[in-house]
């Protein structure tokens, strides 16, 4: 088994089920504790210059300039995200990282957006696991208020994801979706 030697960071981010009996699973909350520190900084100041540079702490990548973050936000890991450039945050956003999470240039999230590349399975006797699945949305997407992007989506390229939407399945380019669980509502042109 891979296990005691493949970092658990690695295995999550490759989609590998992790139980909480793993031997390095405690390694994801001091990770947790880390990027919590550099959070309570991040969203305790208005400074956009700031926010980039903790943020860029955060991911381990550079935040571009013209990328804009709204605080609060809350990221449980970090270093499983990565934001183009001309992207816009609003507020109160939450993204669970370990599964990774890839935002392309030109994005637009609106506020309350919950990101989510982490789960656990559906069965009892193994939900003591972590599950993971990437999250990647494309350019020009645009994330609807307190829409949820659930393990394993890709949104397509031109997407809208309307307002409170529930989103478990891939997204077309060119498209909007919503409701719950998302569907297809109409084509843009």
């Amino acid at each position: 088994m891979e296990t005691a030697t493949t970092d658990i960071f690695e295995r999550l981010r490759n989609g590998q089920s992790v139980p909480f009996s793993d031997p390095q699973y405690s390694n994801i909350g001091q990770a947790c504790n880390d990027t919590k520190k550099l959070l309570l900084r991040l969203n305790g100041t208005a400074d956009p210059n700031e926010i980039r540079s903790l943020l860029s702490q955060i991911t381990g990548s550079g935040i571009d300039d013209t990328t804009t973050v709204f605080t609060p936000l809350h990221i449980n890991y970090g270093r499983h995200t990565k934001i183009g450039k001309n992207v816009f945050i609003n507020f109160d956003c939450v993204f669970l990282d370990l599964g990774g999470i890839t935002i392309e240039d030109n994005v637009l999230i609106a506020p309350k957006v919950s990101l989510l590349s982490e789960g656990h399975p559906v069965t009892p006797g193994t939900r003591a696991t972590l599950t993971t699945g990437h999250i990647h949305i494309k350019k020009n997407a645009w994330v609807g208020a307190g829409a949820t992007i659930m393990q394993g989506v890709t949104v397509g390229e031109n997407a809208i994801v309307a307002a409170g939407a529930v989103v478990s399945k891939d997204v077309p380019d060119n498209v909007i979706v919503g409701g719950i669980p998302a569907k297809i509502i109409k084509e843009i042109d």
